[in-house]
């Protein structure tokens, strides 16, 4: 990876990383904290060599493209990071989280434990959030009921998910998330605090 990676640290903004086990309902906190500051919050669309799910849209949950493509992207340095999945691979376009923090507007990331600890290595300032299940149990529950996998892959992702668990240690930050509402004001807590405490543009 390219040191280019260290100028994303802005004292006027921060990128801020949600990461968990598949299923853990990231998305749905995301959802929650853009709708509470649409205009404070960029949200970076991922990369997903999969197919869609069918309540997504190519450019709104995820940009959908071919294996071919997204080596490309690794193979042009545009991705800040990126990680294999059980089925597809994941990652971050580079320039629109550059550009959104070098405008001064706060970055927020929803990626998988690996494409976190390669934002740890490569943003200094980066605010990492773990997000947990309240059991093992009820992760399972929420990808059953999904619906989308069959149990093969849905065995896979709890593997993951055991060994994700492991690494919370690192984040910055964690929240369980046992109820959406409450789960998602901790984590816009944490935003608030991480700008109260960085210097004002000068």
């Amino acid at each position: 990876m390219s040191s280019r990676s260290n100028r994303l640290a802005s004292p006027r903004a921060t990128l801020i990383v949600i990461a968990g086990p598949s299923g853990v309902g990231k998305g749905s906190v995301v959802r929650r904290l853009l709708e509470r500051d649409p205009d404070g919050l960029a949200y970076s669309v991922s990369v997903k060599t999969r197919a869609p799910r069918p309540d997504e849209s190519h450019g709104r949950e995820y940009y959908f493209i071919s294996e071919d493509e997204f080596d490309r992207m690794v193979r042009d340095d545009e991705l800040l990071e990126w990680a294999p999945f059980v089925d597809h691979r994941s990652g971050t376009p580079r320039r629109f989280v550059e550009r959104s923090l070098e405008s001064g507007r706060d970055v927020i990331l929803e990626i998988d434990v690996k494409g976190a600890e390669q934002v740890r290595q490569r943003v200094k300032d980066a605010v990492l959030v773990f997000l947990a299940p309240p059991s093992m149990g009820e992760l399972e529950r929420r990808l059953r009921g999904r619906g989308t996998e069959d149990d093969e892959r849905i065995a896979k992702r709890l593997e993951t998910a055991e060994w994700e668990m492991t690494q919370r240690g690192w984040f910055d930050h964690e929240v369980v998330n046992d109820d959406l509402v409450h789960a998602s004001e901790q984590v816009a807590a944490i935003i608030d605090a991480s700008r109260a405490g960085r210097p004002a543009a000068g």
